[in-house]
């Protein structure tokens, strides 16, 4: 079992950076995939990044590819979502998650912990 922490989330405008965090706890954490998504208002949950245990390997959404990147901290139990370029279709409630497989990681439903979410919003 791996609880999540996230944090970073805020308001910013268009163009603008955030960074957003998770700390993780738990002992099996370089070995879990983890995963950021993100849930706007009306919408289904939706993938947006992806690392791999060691961190050698990284999945992205088409909509982010170029703006966003993970990264992870295995000795600090930690993975990051670095966001530049954002943009008022970013706005979403942000959330991380981990998995014990990378198979159809890109899928909310193959990821067995979350946290609680944090507020990211774009302003035009």
């Amino acid at each position: 079992q791996v609880q999540l922490v996230e944090s970073g989330g805020g308001l910013v405008q268009a163009g603008g950076s955030l960074r957003l965090s998770c700390a993780a706890s738990g002992r099996t954490f370089s070995s879990n995939v983890m995963g950021w998504f993100r849930q706007a208002p009306g919408l289904e949950r939706e993938f947006v990044a992806a690392i791999s245990g060691s961190g050698g390997r990284t999945w992205y959404t088409d909509s982010v590819q170029g703006r966003f990147t993970i990264t992870r901290d295995n000795a600090k139990n930690t993975v990051d979502l670095q966001m530049n370029s954002l943009k008022p279709e970013d706005t979403a409630v942000y959330y991380c998650a981990a998995s014990n497989s990378a198979f159809g990681l890109r899928s909310p439903g193959r990821y067995d912990n979350w946290g609680q979410g944090t507020q990211v919003t774009v302003s035009s």
